[in-house]
């Protein structure tokens, strides 16, 4: 009278394609992206702090350069290993680190961030 096979059947078919992709993709994740250093990185050898400390708390730094910096004029970060450095995302950090587009959107992307420092900062010229 209302078909109820016919529904059931149209039911689990949608039902299948509608989940098809998360099964599909289940345990696999992208490749995650490879930092592009300029030369004048590698020459360096170190950053502000160690890589690792910069891979997962770089944004949290530079929140509180920001705050520090605007609030409290307070211009110099002493890392751990001593050194001193200022306090800037163009001159200390860009100076290494030039290329926005391998470098800061590739993980970006990757991570499906949208950092906000471009909204007060000029973005730097790519090279080549």
């Amino acid at each position: 009278m209302y078909d109820k096979e016919k529904i059931l059947v149209g039911l689990a078919i949608g039902l299948v394609l509608l989940l098809f992709p998360v099964f599909y993709n289940a345990g696999k994740a992208a490749k995650a992206p490879e930092a592009v250093l300029t030369e004048q990185a590698k020459a360096a050898k170190e950053c502000v702090e160690p890589k690792a400390y910069m891979k997962s708390e770089h944004m949290k730094m530079l929140d509180e350069w920001r705050q520090e910096v605007v609030r409290q004029d307070t211009r110099y970060y002493k890392s751990s290993n001593g050194k001193v450095y200022y306090k800037s995302l163009q001159l200390t950090c860009m100076e290494c680190h030039s290329n926005k587009s391998k470098f800061c959107d590739q993980c970006h992307d990757y991570m499906g961030v949208s950092p906000t420092c471009w909204d007060c900062h000029i973005a730097p010229k790519e090279n080549g």
